[in-house]
């Protein structure tokens, strides 16, 4: 039998199930609904689980605050009803629908989509309110918690109280990694505040420093007897408002083992598009970019320069009922109410090229790439921004114009990018002077004069007025800020728009110095000029953005 004979056959049979479907929902006073017609939402699907939904014949398509949309094969079977009432105890508002058995069949292969639940792939350690706030209130600086380590008597305390304190200081001072270093005869503890290291308290006893790194393994779910190779794992801490994770990463080193913990605050991610610290000139640009239906944005930079805050601040800008929003990432770093979100699962094959093609399928508005790794990913993002999708995805690269060479070394073909690539953008972190003890600088001559040429070389669009009367400053150092002179971060951006010269450019060339000087004719900001823009307007120093972007060539 021919394959086009075989395929015809199983079309006439899938019509004849359907219209089947139809007639038994017809008898039973019921909605038909042909599940080859919808998208499936996988918040709803979770909500059942899969060996559940398999014995009741069933699957959860929709599902709009509390009401969920629930699809039967038989709704009257045992099983059906049973699940019915147990959503319903669950104050669920149950709307029942008949499809095909087949129907039904292929929305259960979504479950392979769902990242398995928290519960399964971490630890918890559930600090009380009252608790934290007290430690919070004696450790609120790096100095304090640095004098509360001095006070320890390691023979008395607990593990539980040590390991208590050192995250409650690490929560107290916005610590994004927590260090511990095996040393020859105790451990080092360091916290990485604002993207640079601080020592905590360099001699926690051995003892002490073995029994912290069992508690950490067995509340990651680590393996507690093996010590010579690398493990990773997570596990969350529940405050009273929210949920931190914790990802662990232990190595072996000369001394022991050494770990670092990354907190995964979600609070330092929730942060709205207006507060980003884009200049009025680039937001305009960046509003129009995510404002279009269709179109590829990327974000570029190292890891750690900030780049999920961006983008998890453009989801945010554009999430609403009326739009489907799914995101592939690896892993999940936060939770977006309303956006599906899923994680890359290479033992299962859902990696970030089966994901995004499994998505495009799931009728989206918006899709979310984590990053574009490879050339398969890159294709399919291309494609489903030219094909009516908004797609927003990373990009290891150094600078946003880099973007496009970097496509094209993976090996996308450049009459594909230019029609889809919306807009790129590059960004850096730079500390920001801290507001209670920061300094004003006396200008030399020489300075203002060359502050006052760069302003003006600036491109038309930056407000210029807005830097006229410009004042720098200097880190001191007080109690808020630990006396480090800096307290929060900033990014520094710049913005390169896709458009038809783009396109018409890169058809002939696609070097990074060609690029350069479409970008200059474009009057795009650097990275570097926003920098120093942002020193000019007391945020920042010219320290801080020689150490993100490189010696400013002006100033020396």
């Amino acid at each position: 039998m021919s394959e086009d004979l075989q395929k015809k056959l199983n079309e006439l049979r899938r019509e004849a199930e359907e219209r089947d479907a139809q007639k038994r929902a017809e008898k039973l006073g019921l909605p038909y609904i042909d599940l080859r017609k919808i998208a499936v939402s996988l918040e709803a699907l979770a909500l059942i689980p899969e060996e559940k939904a398999r014995q009741a014949k069933a699957v959860a398509v929709e599902k709009k605050s509390d009401t969920i949309a629930l699809v039967f094969y038989n709704p009257k079977s045992k099983e059906a009803e049973d699940l019915i009432n147990e959503l319903k105890s669950q104050n669920f508002e149950i709307k029942i629908f008949v499809s095909s058995e087949s129907g039904i069949k292929e929305a259960w292969d979504s479950y392979k989509f769902i990242p398995p639940p928290k519960e399964q792939i971490t630890g918890e350690v559930k600090i009380t309110k009252s608790t934290l706030e007290k430690l919070m209130l004696e450790i609120n600086n790096l100095i304090s918690l640095q004098n509360e380590f001095k006070k320890i008597d390691f023979n008395e305390i607990s593990t539980t109280e040590l390991f208590q304190l050192i995250l409650a200081g690490a929560l107290a001072n916005r610590s994004s990694d927590i260090h511990f270093e095996a040393q020859e005869k105790s451990a080092r503890l360091r916290f990485r505040i604002d993207g640079v290291l601080h020592d905590v308290f360099d001699n926690i006893p051995l003892k002490n420093y073995d029994s912290l790194v069992s508690r950490i393994k067995l509340l990651s779910g680590l393996k507690i007897n093996i010590h010579e190779e690398a493990q990773d794992g997570r596990f969350t801490i529940n405050l009273a408002e929210k949920e931190v994770e914790v990802r662990v990463s232990i190595i072996p080193s000369e001394f022991g083992e050494t770990i670092v913990m990354r907190i995964l605050d979600p609070e330092t991610t929730m942060v709205g598009l207006e507060k980003l610290g884009v200049r009025p000139d680039d937001f305009k640009m960046l509003e129009k970019a995510i404002k279009q239906p269709n179109g590829l944005i990327l974000n570029t930079g190292p890891t750690g320069s900030g780049k999920t805050t961006t983008l998890y601040a453009i989801l945010r800008a554009l999430n609403s009922p009326e739009i489907k929003i799914i995101t592939v990432e690896d892993p999940i770093e936060y939770r977006i109410e309303g956006i599906e979100q899923t994680q890359v699962d290479p033992e299962a094959g859902y990696t970030f090229a089966s994901g995004l093609r499994a998505i495009v399928r799931q009728d989206p508005d918006i899709i979310l790439v984590g990053e574009v790794r490879d050339k398969e990913t890159a294709d399919i993002a291309l494609q489903a921004a030219l094909t009516g999708h908004l797609v927003l995805s990373t990009l290891h690269t150094n600078d946003a114009i880099g973007a496009i060479p970097r496509l094209v070394d993976l090996g996308v073909k450049p009459q594909t990018i230019g029609p889809a690539l919306s807009l790129s953008i590059a960004q850096r972190l730079v500390r920001k002077l801290c507001d209670n003890c920061k300094k004003e600088v006396e200008i030399n001559e020489e300075l203002k004069s060359k502050i006052e040429q760069f302003i003006e070389k600036l491109p038309q669009r930056v407000n210029k007025e807005e830097y006229k009367n410009f004042k720098i400053y200097k880190p001191v150092g007080c109690e808020k800020c630990s006396n480090i002179g800096y307290k929060g971060r900033v990014a520094i951006f710049e913005f390169f728009e896709g458009g038809p010269d783009v396109e018409q450019l890169i058809l002939k060339e696609v070097s990074w110095s060609v690029l350069k000087e479409l970008a200059n004719k474009k009057q795009m900001t650097t990275m570097q000029e926003d920098g120093i823009l942002k020193v000019l307007s007391g945020i920042t120093t010219f320290e801080e953005v020689e150490g993100a972007t490189g010696p400013i060539e002006w100033m020396n």
